[in-house]
């Protein structure tokens, strides 16, 4: 059926009409489809009530939320989809609102559709999770018509072909774009476009061209504005503006080949300071490892955080910003600016006076981490210059207040996607593939590329950063140590990090090296690969850790069921992904001479033909399954937890 017969069919069968562009709050059209009807206080109506009731409360911050609940007949999925441009607190209104009216609207019916201006719901007995329809269900049109209807159209169209592209380059939480161009008769035109996050950019750039394309079957063409609206994706245009500029926030600009007239100015603001300090850096190294070098007899290894704090701190003053221009970027640390929050204070999204968007760390003032911390981290940070590593712009001493600059990762952490049910959708294998190496990269660099060996102490899932390419970045160095070239492990009275990604060495006794990240890498391989949370880890009835049961399914050849049902399919090479579970075994080996360095794990990554040393038991192996609710805390209390949950986006 061609999309012209389509549409009509669609028009006959849902008893369209066309009318002026509703107001804001109204409903623009339900629809009651033939899916079949429930009976009164069935299972099938429980859980609809149930879904419909938690939609608008876990709506995230995008405007999109997909569930499923039930077994068989009675189960029930759902999604709801804001307009790009609404408030979160509208948003959720909305969807509240919609929620109540589309059960009145179609009573005992198992499929239906309701669409307001700011939001749309969508429920059915069948997986509509991730699935696209370019079906057009509703076109109301403004009565009004262009007074030059082929240039009117001329512009529309290439206004509209504009915004697909800005759409589809969104990423996996927010596929919206909105803009406004010039129109004849000094008239000028808005519109946006949208796509439920789930689809692929092909899959959003074929929902919104069937959608433009269903205008010409209808009695929309030549009209001054219309709204589109399929279960997949939508549009809208008119000849004044309706949406709310301040909201909406570009996609992310791919990078450029090209420079611009300001590229050699900004190199040159860069890199002058930046010599500075490490001219500086250089110096105080010198004093700081000569003097430790006198104490390493008596006192064992030192760290940089230990000793020469004011020559650390003096080193990177250049980086220092005043408290005036961190309140102007986040505005004055707003609630409506909060990134996140966790034992160390809080953190903000800011934007800085030439455009740059920043991450402001903010420290309270009973944080348990002291100035010698505080400088650790600045002096470690700043040092660092590596694509898979947060960049530190710089940092905040005045009075009482002590606050770290990052720069801004839209993404957020990998935990906030990779441990949720449907996000988790979006990291296919080949983005977590490529997760894996960047860390792997990242650590490389720490621990072999850096003029100082550094170990991070506290890696997890929650301490790696997306940007917006997916690219990741690690984070939050608060708990890192340094070690000179010649150095390769040391020792600590006090023991910090999470518990379930620390080594066994480390967590028992306080021994760490660079070997301890790879046992925190292998723990976090194996997470990426079957998308669950070691330290929550449960398998059916037992609290067996998700080490053990991944050795277990090693053993006995059966390790391809522990892959994440998200990846089982055609589109993902197990092999690759066997070898990831593999190289986790190695990383998270009890004996700490058995697991590889960081430089021979990129190598086993990148290779395809290398073979690979066979894994003997990983550390923490639990021999029998402990039952499910009791807790073993004997290593649990010699744990200190990192307080640093560091969320920016």
């Amino acid at each position: 059926m061609n999309l012209q017969k389509r549409v009509a069919f669609l028009f006959l069968n849902l008893h369209f009409y066309a009318r002026a562009v509703p107001q804001d709050d109204s409903i623009i059209q339900h629809v009651c489809l033939s899916g079949g009807n429930y009976t009164q206080n069935s299972t099938y109506q429980k859980n609809l009530n149930t879904i419909l009731s938690s939609l608008s409360e876990n709506v995230d911050e995008y405007g999109f939320y997909n569930a499923s609940i039930g077994q068989d007949s009675d189960r029930v999925s759902a999604v709801v989809l804001c307009r790009g441009d609404v408030e979160l607190n509208l948003c959720r209104g909305c969807v509240k609102d919609a929620a109540r009216k589309i059960v009145q609207q179609c009573p005992d019916r198992k499929v239906a559709y309701g669409w307001y201006v700011k939001c749309l719901i969508y429920f059915s007995n069948e997986n509509i999770i991730g699935s696209m329809s370019s079906d057009t269900l509703s076109l109301p049109c403004n009565n009004q018509n262009a007074t030059q209807p082929a240039k009117f159209n001329q512009d529309l169209r290439s206004m509209l072909d504009r915004l697909l592209s800005e759409a589809t380059q969104g990423g996996p939480f927010l596929k919206f774009a909105a803009g406004n161009t010039s129109a004849p008769d000094l008239n000028t035109i808005y519109a946006l476009v949208q796509c439920t996050p789930d689809l692929s950019a092909q899959g959003c750039s074929d929902c919104l061209t069937a959608a433009f394309g269903a205008l010409s079957a209808a009695q929309c063409v030549d009209r001054v504005g219309a709204i589109v609206l399929t279960r997949s994706c939508n549009f809208r245009y008119e000849n004044y503006r309706f949406f709310n500029y301040t909201l909406i926030e570009p996609p992310l600009p791919l990078p450029q080949s090209g420079k611009d007239d300001r590229t050699i100015p900004t190199v040159v603001i860069i890199l002058v300071p930046i010599a500075v300090v490490l001219m500086l850096l250089a110096i105080c190294n010198f004093v700081v490892l000569t003097k430790r070098q006198k104490q390493k007899a008596k006192k064992g290894v030192k760290t940089m955080e230990d000793t020469s704090s004011l020559c650390e701190i003096k080193s990177v003053e250049s980086l220092q910003y005043d408290l005036d221009t961190i309140r102007a970027a986040t505005n004055n640390f707003s609630e409506a600016n909060k990134l996140g929050q966790g034992g160390f204070g809080v953190v903000y999204k800011g934007q800085l006076a030439d455009g740059i968007e920043i991450a402001v760390k903010r420290l309270s003032g009973n944080s348990q981490q002291g100035d010698l911390e505080f400088k650790n981290e600045v002096v470690l940070v700043a040092r660092l210059h590596h694509r898979n590593l947060v960049r530190l712009h710089g940092f905040c001493l005045e009075g009482r207040e002590r606050i770290l600059v990052y720069e801004f990762v839209p993404n957020g952490s990998l935990d906030k996607l990779l441990f949720d049910p449907i996000k988790r959708g979006c990291l296919n294998w080949e983005r977590r593939y490529k997760i894996i190496i960047g860390i792997a990269k990242g650590l490389v660099y720490m621990h072999e590329d850096s003029r100082l060996r550094i170990i991070h102490r506290d890696l997890k899932a929650n301490n790696i950063l997306l940007d917006g390419n997916m690219n990741p970045k690690i984070g939050d160095f608060g708990m890192a140590r340094l070690f000179a070239l010649d150095e390769t492990q040391g020792s600590t009275s006090r023991v910090v990090g999470t518990y379930g990604y620390m080594a066994p060495e480390y967590a028992m006794h306080g021994h760490f090296s660079t070997k301890s990240d790879v046992f925190s890498f292998g723990v976090l391989v194996l997470e990426i690969v079957t998308g669950r949370r070691n330290t929550s880890f449960r398998y059916e009835e037992s609290a067996q850790d998700l080490l053990s049961y991944v050795w277990i399914q090693w053993q006995n050849w059966t390790a391809s069921t522990v892959i994440d049902q998200m990846l089982r399919g055609v589109s993902s090479p197990v092999h690759e992904i066997m070898k990831c579970i593999h190289i986790g075994l190695l990383c998270v080996q009890d004996n700490v001479a058995d697991r590889p360095t960081m430089g021979e794990i990129v190598l086993m990554l990148s290779s395809s033909s290398l073979s690979l040393a066979v894994p003997s038991r990983p550390a923490f192996f639990v021999h029998n399954i402990i039952t499910a609710g009791t807790v073993d805390n004997t290593e649990a209390s010699r744990n200190e937890v990192s307080c640093t949950e560091f969320y920016p986006r």
